[in-house]
């Protein structure tokens, strides 16, 4: 442990997975489509973690972390270290790589030619916390098994080692990996999965202390959510247990996201050697931390602001440290950034066209590193306020506070503006639903798509061509119909009822209206892990938003126009857009999600105007924005609905608005989504196996509803009659004149040869379903 008595010690969550230029990205999806090698794609891993732990220790950082790296997910890792391999998948020993990727993707295009009823479904996949990461969900089975089945934590840490840092390894704690999962068999009792899970960690735990680790690093997030007292107690039965297994081995407990609330006095009874608490969502409840816990074990401060890109404000944080120094002795204060860096991009080195006066607010994962370090040795010194440092960052703290660049009059006076009547469709949904029908004329079962088709590789090149300035507009544009009138054609031939563009001019959902709204900064590098290979580009909201121009008309109109078909003009939500962007902390998220409202409802009357009689708002991150305590939802709801409300309400009764929804638990807020009065909502349902049925058995959707007939995540292609199950499953809930059908999210990751024979067998079966209605329709007469 790197150490003096001039700084506090210092150390990380996790670095980013996915490499500086996405290189991890490349290398998994060359290997899934057999252009590379297995021991090509670790050479790549293997150079990513080098990188990182160089990172850290030209930082100075007082503790190298490992195993933070994965190939996919971390809680999947987890579960292939613990055996959790569910039994479909067929697995002895050791859990492989392609075993890992099959678990997490589905069958493989080398294995398409099977019947796809006889291989198995990929594993369930939803939002990690409340933020836009997803994770493989566990599944624990009927006389569940767990055997420690992979070396993965083990090889990494001997890796650094050799390296020469002696690191400290990071695991997803017994707890909430037990917690996060899903039981397949309503008899499976938790504490026996408990039972059953203890003797692995004890184990994993005893290897870690055979080769050397002095610190191991357990998270346990679950510590910020309400919690039952059965969880509760689990942390009491389990911990004693760890810390016998390897009493010399030092545990390190993580927690982040939230408040510990009635869960402190867990963290502060259970025999742990340091606490990791996150400040910067949890400040106010420092102090009652501060007087409960131990002054002789270790406490890390996460001070900074993990899962944001803003400059740290020294003054503040120091004011943190210091108060806590008033509690803990230096030696057992740790300083960190709040939660793993995954969450934020890799380096603003990569950023060469950021506006300078912005790019001194911002700091991703490398330059958070530098704050932590200078933190830990501004922290100690008496004089720090005239250091060079520190001067420099108060600086830019307050150049941020009075920039001219973020406040806009006009957009706040329109807030201010708003009225009741601004919320609210003219006629209830029964009114709008007959006058909808009889303007677009869909059968029973309509069918349509989420949105997007497939972004070929020369869509891609053109498209960046454009951006580059290789290529002429004129060009493009003309590209961009051609791929327009292509999809739109492919779409009548295959059959489907209401059609979409395409969305070929858009790289990333939120990314496209980021660079149209005024108050965005789109990056040139600054991606992130959303899930596996998939790397998302957030935007960077830092002023007040407006839109300044149209945004979608001018594609959705001419994809209108050349079809009798409706046509879905395609917009992304005020809270997914605010959601999946880098939102800025000078005023309340609610403010910043009603301006973006605003903009969308310019959009949404101007499609209205040039002829789009259905427009989708999709709000996939509607649930993901939840607060992580109920108490709190009824406030998150009632302002989300409103931004909803807001973008939606300003068209005609006959004019149909949708809405979209997946990879998160609906379950419990269904009601709430039900208020958004959406005309149309389409939710995923396929990979979870329709478990979100049971929701509406509980409660009687009032709209037209989409159910997801077909996981777009996986390369495998649904069967015609898998698809009908799923319906026929759903017709025992809605009734026949509500239900649509659909994918279950955008095409856009998928190939034609994919996509083609699954809408083709989509719409073959909302065909054979048409028929049997009809023939029972007859036979009652």
């Amino acid at each position: 442990m790197i150490n003096s008595n001039n700084r506090l010690h210092t150390h990380i969550l996790g670095y980013p997975r996915i490499g500086s230029r996405r290189q991890l990205k490349f290398a998994l999806e060359s290997y899934w489509k057999g252009k590379s090698s297995l021991h090509e794609l670790i050479q790549t891993a293997e150079s990513i973690k080098k990188e990182s732990w160089e990172k850290q220790h030209k930082a100075q950082l007082s503790i190298i972390s490992s195993n933070d790296f994965s190939f996919y997910d971390h809680v999947l890792d987890t579960l292939c270290l613990v055996g959790a391999v569910p039994k479909r998948f067929k697995s002895n020993g050791p859990v492989s790589l392609d075993l890992l990727f099959t678990m997490a993707r589905g069958m493989e295009k080398s294995r398409q030619g099977q019947d796809p009823s006889l291989l198995p479904h990929p594993m369930e996949m939803t939002k990690w916390f409340d933020t836009n990461y997803h994770y493989i969900v566990p599944e624990f089975e009927k006389d569940q098994h767990f055997s420690l089945s992979s070396t993965k934590p083990f090889e990494e840490f001997k890796q650094a080692k050799f390296l020469g840092y002696l690191s400290k390894p990071i695991l997803l704690g017994p707890i909430s990996f037990l917690f996060l999962g899903k039981k397949k068999d309503p008899s499976i009792k938790n504490d026996e999965l408990i039972a059953k899970i203890i003797p692995i960690y004890e184990e994993i735990l005893k290897e870690f202390y055979s080769l050397g680790a002095d610190w191991v690093e357990l998270d346990e997030p679950i510590l910020t959510l309400d919690i039952s007292s059965e969880w509760q107690k689990a942390f009491y039965e389990i911990y004693p247990r760890l810390k016998l297994a390897a009493p010399s081995l030092k545990i390190l407990l993580a927690t982040y996201f939230g408040a510990l609330k009635e869960n402190r006095e867990i963290v502060c009874s259970i025999p742990i050697d340091g606490l990791h608490y996150d400040c910067t969502r949890a400040g106010h409840e420092l102090q009652g931390l501060l007087q409960s816990w131990d002054k002789n074990k270790v406490l890390s401060l996460g001070i900074i602001d993990g899962r944001n890109v803003w400059k740290n404000d020294f003054s503040q944080s120091l004011k943190i440290i210091h108060h806590t120094l008033e509690f803990i002795p230096a030696e057992l204060l740790w300083l960190a950034p709040s939660c793993s860096l995954h969450f934020v991009p890799v380096s603003l080195k990569e950023e060469k066209k950021i506006n300078a006066e912005i790019r001194n607010w911002l700091a991703f994962a490398d330059e958070k590193i530098e704050e932590l370090s200078t933190l830990a040795t501004l922290a100690l010194r008496e004089n720090y306020q005239n250091d060079d440092q520190y001067k420099e960052n108060q600086k830019a703290i307050e150049q941020r506070k009075t920039s001219g660049l973020i406040h806009d009059p006009s957009v706040k006076e329109r807030l201010a503006a708003l009225k009741e009547t601004d919320l609210s469709r003219k006629s209830p949904y029964r009114q709008r639903k007959e006058l909808q029908a009889k303007k677009l004329g869909l059968p029973l079962f309509p069918t349509t798509t989420i949105g997007s088709f497939p972004q070929t590789a020369e869509v891609r090149k053109i498209r960046s061509q454009y951006r580059l300035g290789h290529i002429a507009e004129e060009q493009y544009d003309q590209f961009i119909q051609e791929e327009i009138r292509k999809v739109v054609q492919l779409q009548e031939e295959i059959g489907l009822d209401v059609l979409v563009h395409g969305e070929f001019e858009r790289s990333d959902m939120v990314e496209y209206f980021g660079e149209k709204l005024k108050g965005f900064l789109i990056t040139e590098n600054g991606w992130v892990q959303s899930y596996g290979s998939r790397c998302v580009k957030p935007p960077i909201i830092y002023g007040d938003v407006s839109r300044q121009m149209p945004m979608t008309i001018k594609w959705s109109k001419f994809a209108q126009s050349i079809t009798t078909k409706p046509m879905k003009g395609m917009l992304t939500g005020p809270v997914t857009i605010l959601q999946w962007s880098f939102v800025r902390d000078d005023q309340p998220r609610k403010t910043t999600a009603k301006q973006i409202a605003l903009a969308i409802r310019d959009e949404v009357k101007e499609l209205e105007q040039n002829g789009l009689g259905v427009i989708q708002i999709d709000e996939p991150a509607l649930r993901e924005g939840l607060p992580l305590r109920k108490i709190d939802w009824n406030d998150y709801l009632q302002w989300a609905i409103e931004c909803f409300r807001i973008a939606s309400c300003c068209v005609e009764d006959s004019t149909q608005i949708h809405t979209h929804m997946c990879y998160s638990e609906f379950g419990d807020i269904i009601e709430a989504i039900a208020k958004l009065d959406a005309d149309v909502i389409s939710l995923e349902a396929s990979r979870s196996n329709l478990e979100l049925i049971d929701s509406f058995v509980r409660f009687r959707y009032p709209n037209d509803i989409g159910l997801g007939v077909w996981d777009i995540h996986s390369p495998r292609i649904p069967t015609t009659e898998e698809i009908l199950v799923i319906l026929r499953k759903a017709l025992s809930v809605f009734p026949k004149e509500s239900l649509w059908v659909n994918p279950d999210c955008g095409l856009k990751t998928r190939s034609y040869e994919e996509v083609i024979p699954s809408l083709k067998n989509m719409v073959e079966a909302a065909h054979l379903l048409r028929k049997e209605i009809e023939s029972q329709n007859h036979s009652t007469h």
